[in-house]
Parts: structure tokens; sequence; C-alpha cells
């Protein structure tokens, strides 16, 4: 049996691909859009793509099953589990086999069981590996959003980010049902898990690629308990934000991810078409550092360095219903733009109608605009500020990074205010902001307070001032 563990660090998300070299089929498990990866790996093993399959419906990313199945012809298999409400709508115009609990399919030698295990979601399935040419019980299991390593899937996503109520308690109780069931696995059975550490599907995974049964038992918080209520209270107590694109994730991934085919890179828009986007008030993304943007950037834009964190706050910040456009940096401009697309098509964020490149701000002022430039304060400076009453602050950090500690309001004076807003929600809570004094933004770190900062300016907030350091330094000093 062949075994390959394919990863995105953006996305903190693990597909796999499993062979039988006797027959040369193979299976891939949760598949994301990078399609070509699980095909190009195949051929060089000498194996055919013939199964496709995915654990349930994702909230996180879109799918590549259907497309993968449909490039290479084979079969497809989805949950039918659940109830109605979370049925693939796409399932019989893909000509998809329907699995339910205990149902198995074969990869040449290789049997595949599926396994209910609802609670992360209601369909969700694990799957159960045997490789029946020399054994004949499992020796792994597929278990996707449902046991990471030290951790466990989340059952509060439907109701915080998918917006149906009622659900989170629900699922935290069939959850628990699940866990207890999957206790009874053999101990020696390998855990292949759906996702790693940075994953917003979990609060606690582990980096560790894979575990076994028998040290999750061990050591995985969630097995811990054998008290219901208990394990509810804990299990939906401190979950980071649900990014607000999960809900998007989840329609599309329900009713069937568009096709996209083969790539082609967006058009490469000139400066003069840049001042008209900007007149138009088209949403720009400016993937350079945030260092070059601090320098100098054009106001309305938004700033989203093409770092780890890229695909994460372009699915929080950028719309899904209309045409936007990238600002690159003028050298390697072709990989980054190949890049960003990349990233982007992973959430499904399709809509790219163009890119410009930073030369675009030489044609801005040679127009006769101003480029404008991000203000900075250090932690000695912001202290004395406060004191003085002469500056509010905004933490944009998430809600148990605020918990764990944030900037006292009682370093404040004078009427100066200390308020706590996720950079996520931001633009959907701006009159919250006190507008009376200048801002001053902070994260943890700096790397959020930078987008911030650029997410407010284009908002029409003035006076905003990114904290050097963030509260690291501040806890520091």
């Amino acid at each position: 049996m062949y075994l390959k563990r394919f990863y995105d660090e953006k996305l903190a998300q693990a597909s796999y691909l499993v062979g039988c070299a006797a027959t040369g089929e193979a299976l891939v498990v949760d598949a994301n859009r990078n399609i070509e990866q699980y095909i190009e790996d195949a051929t060089a093993q000498g194996l055919r793509i013939t199964h496709v399959t995915e654990t349930h419906i994702h909230a996180d990313y879109v799918s590549g099953s259907r497309e993968l199945a449909a490039r290479t012809g084979a079969k497809l298999f989805l949950s039918d589990e659940g109830g109605p409400d979370w049925k693939y709508a796409f399932a019989a115009e893909a000509g998809a086999t329907l699995l339910k609990d205990g149902d198995s399919f074969k990869v040449g030698n290789i049997r595949i069981e599926a396994l209910h295990t609802p609670g992360h979601t209601p369909e969700h399935l694990a799957f159960m590996v045997t490789d029946t040419a020399g054994a004949d019980r499992p020796m792994g299991v597929f278990t996707g959003d449902f046991v990471f390593v030290g951790d466990v899937g989340r059952p509060d996503l439907l109701e915080r980010a998918a917006k149906y109520e009622g659900t989170m308690v629900a699922g935290a109780r069939t959850l628990f049902k699940s866990l207890q069931q999957f206790k009874q696995q053999p101990d020696y059975l390998q855990v292949w898990p759906g996702h790693g550490a940075g994953s917003a599907c979990g609060k606690a995974l582990g980096a560790v690629p894979q575990t076994t049964v028998g040290y999750e038992k061990q050591f995985n918080w969630a097995f811990a308990y054998d008290d219901e209520a208990a394990f509810i209270e804990a299990v939906l107590a401190g979950q980071p934000e649900p990014p607000r694109y999960f809900a998007e994730m989840k329609r599309i991934n329900r009713d069937g991810p568009r096709l996209l085919g083969d790539y082609q890179r967006p058009v490469r828009m000139s400066g003069a078409q840049f001042i008209e986007a900007m007149a138009a008030k088209a949403v720009v993304i400016d993937v350079r550092s945030a260092a070059e943007y601090a320098n100098a950037h054009v106001p309305g834009t938004i700033n989203i360095p093409l770092s780890k964190a890229f695909t994460t706050w372009a699915g929080w910040l950028t719309p899904y219903d209309r045409d936007f456009y990238l600002l690159v940096p003028a050298v390697q401009v072709g990989s980054t733009v190949d890049a960003a697309v990349r990233d982007l098509a992973m959430i499904g964020l399709d809509r790219v109608a163009g890119y410009f490149t930073e030369d675009s701000l030489d044609a801005w002022r040679v127009a006769g605009r101003e480029l404008a430039s991000t203000s900075q304060i250090g932690v000695d400076e912001l202290k004395q500020q406060l004191a003085a009453g002469a500056v509010n602050v905004l933490d944009v950090r998430g809600r148990t990074e605020w918990d764990a500690g944030h900037i006292a309001s009682d370093a404040a004076a004078n009427g100066s205010r200390v308020v706590h807003i996720p950079l996520g929600y931001l633009t959907e809570r701006l009159d919250e902001l006190p507008r009376d004094k200048p801002i001053v933004v902070h994260c943890q770190a700096g790397a959020r307070s930078a987008i911030a900062a650029s997410v407010l300016e284009a908002n029409g907030v003035q006076n905003v001032i990114d904290l050097r350091g963030g509260f690291q330094q501040w806890r520091v000093a």
C-alpha cells in the first residue's frame, strides 16, 4: 500500500493519496482545489486515481473532490448521513456513490470502510483503511475533522459561522457520543487527521502529522471526559472566532464547487486603469509586505500581504459577490499573481478581474494624486499618549487573546478608551470606534494590526496609528 500526505500550510489542511501497488488503483481523501498535485504524484508512482472521497462538507476551503473526479474519471464517494439538510446537492449530477455508516468499497486490495462520526458536522464520516493483501484488520483511519492530534473538531461552526441556530450544543452532545464509540477502537490504530496546527476547525491542534488512537486516549484533552455535560462546556469554551467565509464554503461545497478547468493568469492592467478602478471604488488587494505598504500606498486599497495568513484574511475581508483586483510588487510579478490566485481559489474567491503592479503607484503620483503612509508608534510613546488622554486604542486580536491579557483601561486617562474588535469583524463594527482622538491599533505582534490599519483607512477612518511590536512588546515593556 502506498500512502502520501499532502499538506497546505496556509489552510493547515491535510489530504491523502492511498494507492494499491498490485492493481495501480488509487484513492484521494479530502482533496483541495490544487488537484494537479495528486495527479502528478499518482503518475510518478505508477498509479491512476480511480476513487475520490471526502469526510464531510468542508467549511474552511473549497473541496477539489468534484473537479478531481471529473478530470480523472474516478468514482466519487460522498456521505449520505446527517439528514436532509446535509446532502450533497450535486451528488446525482456527478454520479456519486452515497455512503452510510458501515458501507465499504475496495481500491485494489485496500478496503475502505465508512464510519459515521457526527459532531463537527452531522454528515461527517471517518474512513477505516485495511490493506487486505497482508492483514484482516484496519491499520489506520482518516478522521477528517473528527479527531485531530491533541484536539477534536469544534461542534459550534454550524451555529457561529453558518448561522444554523440551536446546533451548537446538539453538535457537542453528538460529538461526545462519537468519541465514546471511537474509544473502543484498538490502540494501535493510526490516526490521519484532516488538519494541523493553525486551523480554525479546533482550538488546540497539534503540529505532528499523525497519531494513534491509544496516544489520543492518553493525551487528548477531549478523551479525558466521561461526563457529557462537562465535555459540552469544555469543547465550546475558548474556540477561536470562525472566519466569516466559512458559511460561504459550506454553501459552495454542498451545492457543488465550480469547475476551474485549465488555469489562465488574470489580465495585467495599466496605471490608467488603476486610477479608473480606484475612482469607481473597486476592491483592490495590495499583497505587498506590511512594511512596503506602510511606507507608500494608495488610499482605499487594502493590504493583505502574501504570507502564510493570506488565505485566512483574504477570506475574512474580500467580498464574494463582486469582482476585485490585486496589486503586486514589481518583481516576480507572474509567480506572485499565480500564487495569490491559487490561494484565493482555495477558498472560492475566483473573481479576480485583473492585476496591477507596483508601477501603478507611479501612475497615481504622476496623475497628481498623493500616496499615503501608515503612522507608527512605540509602546513607550503609547503609554505617554494614553496617560495624557491623547489617543484611543483598538485591539484587533481574538477573544481568547484578549481574555488572556490586554492593555488595561486604567492605563488610559482623560477620556481615552481601549476597544476590542477582532480584525475579521472590523468592517461590520466600525460604528463602535471612538472617533474623537487618533486610534492606535494593535494585535499580538503587528501583522494583523497592519492589515487593520489599511481596512480602517479604506473605510474613511482618519488618524490611524499602528503599534510597533503589538501587545507582545507592550507586555515585555
